[in-house]
């Protein structure tokens, strides 16, 4: 009878364990009725050139310095270290996720803009999750070590910077919503070292709807709103992509957990059949 409790113990603990790492994280509800999150579709000039020039699909706004590039490396005069201005000393990798053009913009308050895209069909006081990837850089001819983020809210105006409204004097400038009411989250902080870049990674933020109708926006955001033309480069793309195919952190910490609860009741079933002498 032991024996039998002490199988089952152990079958069971790799069946918790296999059982959790295959279930889902709780999440809030994906952004709905969003098209054109590779910026692939366009009206204007091929990539790579100003954001408005290119005209994406669905997307407005986006004055300045804010391009669409073509992935790729050097060796494409359209990628962001490509020939072709903005150029940056590094190219993001490529990424595994189908056709992608990526937004690059300069994340110097004075340069830039939010560009947005409006969303229906939201229910007012719900939480959506958002995910999408963000990778960094710096221009080329300048140095310095840079930080990078985005800015991104859901809300019935669009983000914008203080640069004009403060008589073009901020620095460091700030960043804001005509409505009081939007969700204004920021994204994970990136550290690019002088003349290098931050590669690609993925996250996610979550914005609660104050409206049926929203308009999703985002703000190239560097150096914590400096004015200082170092200046940093923020990439973006995939709006809306499924995570990459990794265990998430916390599942492999428990799925530790159960591997060493194993390995407890193996140790224990060996002490407990040793026959004394």
């Amino acid at each position: 009878m032991r024996r039998g409790l002490l199988q089952f113990s152990v079958g069971g603990f790799f069946a918790i364990g296999l059982s959790l790492l295959s279930q889902p994280a709780q999440a809030n509800p994906v952004l709905p009725n969003l098209v054109n999150l590779n910026f692939v579709n366009y009206s204007g000039s091929a990539p790579k050139n100003t954001f408005t020039n290119v005209n994406p699909v669905g997307w407005t706004g986006g004055s300045g310095l804010i391009f669409i590039a073509t992935p790729g490396t050097s060796a494409n005069s359209n990628s962001a270290c490509g020939t072709t201005y903005l150029q940056t000393y590094v190219c993001p990798s490529t990424l595994p996720i189908g056709a992608y053009n990526e937004v690059e913009a300069d994340g110097n308050p004075e340069f830039e803009s939010g560009f947005n895209y409006t969303i229906t069909g939201l229910t007012k006081g719900t939480t959506y999750d958002l995910s999408f990837y963000q990778a960094a850089g710096q221009q080329t001819t300048f140095q310095g070590a840079t930080t990078e983020q985005w800015i991104v809210s859901l809300g019935t105006s669009g983000i914008t910077d203080n640069w004009v409204s403060s008589g073009m004097t901020c620095n460091p400038c700030t960043y804001s919503n005509p409505d009081i009411n939007a969700s204004i989250v920021p994204t994970t902080i990136m550290n690019t070292p002088s003349k290098g870049g931050t590669d690609w990674n993925f996250v996610t933020v979550s914005l609660t709807a104050d409206a049926s109708t929203d308009i999703l926006s985002f703000l190239a955001w560097g150096n914590n709103g400096s004015t200082t033309n170092l200046p940093p480069i923020v990439f973006l793309t995939g709006v809306n992509a499924a995570p990459p195919s990794v265990p998430e952190p916390g599942s492999i910490f428990l799925f530790g957990t159960v591997l060493l609860g194993v390995g407890g009741v193996i140790r224990h079933r060996r002490r407990v059949s040793t026959p004394t002498v």
